[in-house]
């Protein structure tokens, strides 16, 4: 704006100007598109719907199919999946993506849609003949699309991640735009011509970047919180341009330079909010959920707010309370036995037994807060871990459908069977933490600790039942490579 008064007759100085007032319009915007919880026309909630959300909707919905086979049409199935996968056109189209990044992406792509094909072959099958061989089959159908989905979302992130971190790495030293605002100060013409060039183009890989991050985020803080990059990057990148022009124009303004301090120090900050950003996304990615860089996960009004203050407000009598003592005690004895069965593990990093050591930790701090103990003081804290530990089971899920395929049909079936009682239940979870109280405090409660003891219960059966197999699958591997070097002895002999 100052610069704009000193320097009336610079059309960059004017850019600028008129660069701050768009940004204040749309903060503008935003802040009555909060107040009034109403979005502006022609804007949908579909268009920006990520590609790691789009996988979680289409994962519940082929899930529901084991309990109604009617649940929707198997065109709108396939007309999900299909707006998901085109959404990782963002990774495959981008000039930065590594050949093997691209050719893996469309494979695991690929592979999603054939292996839907034969869901709905099966799904149609079942809807005919509802015996138990359909039924198996069709799980095993919804289990062969889950992981393959699971597996393309751990390209996606691998793929996002490693080119943030490279782009972070490379940007660390602020080279170009320590150059820029060098020309600025020279007043060289030039100069300022070849670094704007690589400057703007730095600023599109990071717009870029800031895109793919969202698509697998994980969470909606993290999206949002991408998004604002996004912005800010593209925004930001504009106003150092033209405060950088002006400047190169002005060379001996006080001002110009001080308006392009400002906006450098801007950048240099959205860069720093980027690292933590990356760092948070791999935390939820990984099962960590980077709490201690909460500030970048804005909490976002939601009709759960109002439930969490009336079961503040509420208070249960003596023998609610009692009952409520009562699950929580059952729920800490199986947590007991669940880290017994961890503790047999030799491999501490296995993704079952890391998940598992996740859902156990949780289970106990729901047990110390039925005790009115414990690290979690709210009924927020207590809604958030019930959200994590229904998070960590679908993960525990997965990761058992990931070693069942390395087992024989008999062995893989146990497992199966374990997993399909695990599922419904974390989603029976997820879908009670969002229903709303009306005054019924100890119901959601008993609900919900039932539901985590259950759980549990699961949780102890597949860590024991995996470690079995995993032991059998070894000796069997050992007794292969005893018998194969004795017949390559005899051979010899």
């Amino acid at each position: 704006m100052l610069t704009c008064l000193r320097h009336p007759n610079c059309e960059s100085a004017h850019k600028n100007k008129e660069g701050v007032f768009d940004r204040m319009k749309v903060a503008l915007d935003k802040v009555i598109e909060i107040v009034t919880d109403c979005k502006p026309k022609g804007e949908t909630d579909i268009a920006s719907i990520s590609v790691f959300t789009g996988i979680k909707e289409f994962k519940m919905n082929i899930e529901t199919l084991q309990e109604n086979l009617y649940f929707q049409s198997k065109e709108s199935l396939s007309a999900t999946l299909e707006a998901t996968l085109e959404r990782t056109e963002d990774f495959t189209d981008s000039a930065y993506t590594s050949h093997e990044h691209r050719e893996r992406i469309l494979e695991l792509s690929a592979q999603a849609r054939r292996e839907l094909q034969q869901l709905v072959s099966v799904w149609i099958q079942a809807q005919s003949k509802k015996t138990k061989s359909v039924a198996e089959e069709l799980e095993l159908s919804v289990l062969k699309i889950s992981h393959s989905l699971n597996e393309l979302k751990k390209e996606l992130h691998s793929a996002a991640t490693q080119r943030a971190a490279d782009l972070l790495k490379y940007h660390a030293d602020h080279v170009v735009l320590k150059a820029l605002k060098l020309t600025g100060v020279e007043g060289n013409l030039e100069g300022l011509a070849e670094y704007a060039c690589k400057f703007s183009e730095q600023k599109e890989q990071l717009v870029e970047t800031c895109r793919l991050l969202r698509h697998v985020s994980g969470t909606e803080p993290l999206e949002i919180a991408c998004v604002h990059a996004e912005e800010t990057f593209q925004v930001t990148g504009h106003q150092i341009i033209s405060a950088a022009e002006t400047l190169t124009l002005h060379p001996s303004s006080k001002i110009a330079k001080e308006n392009l301090d400002v906006f450098c120090e801007a950048w240099e900050s959205q860069i720093s909010d980027m690292s933590t950003l990356l760092r948070e996304i791999n935390d939820v990615f990984e099962g960590r959920r980077g709490e201690k860089y909460g500030y970048l996960s804005l909490p976002k009004l939601t009709k759960n707010n109002a439930n969490l203050k009336s079961l503040k407000a509420d208070k249960l009598d003596s023998e609610e309370k009692a009952k409520i003592a009562k699950l929580g005690l059952k729920l800490g004895l199986l947590t007991s036995d669940a880290n017994c069965e961890i503790e047999k593990w030799e491999n501490q990093d296995n993704e079952i037994v890391r998940h598992g050591r996740n859902m156990s930790s949780v289970a106990y701090s729901l047990y110390l807060f039925t005790r009115g103990e414990g690290p979690l003081k709210t009924s927020q804290d207590l809604i958030h871990q019930l959200e994590v530990f229904a998070e960590e089971g679908l993960k525990v899920a997965s990761s058992v459908q990931a070693f069942s395929k390395q087992l024989k049909d008999d062995d893989k079936l146990i497992l199966l069977l374990e997993i399909n009682k695990l599922i419904p239940l974390c989603h029976q979870l997820q879908t009670i933490t969002k229903t709303p109280l009306q005054n019924q405090v100890f119901l959601k409660a008993d609900k919900c600790i039932t539901k985590t003891r259950s759980m549990m219960a699961i949780l102890v059966q597949l860590l024991s039942l995996c470690f079995k197999l995993l032991k059998k699958l070894q000796m069997e591997n050992n007794r292969w490579v005893s018998v194969t070097s004795k017949d390559s002895v005899d051979g010899k002999t």
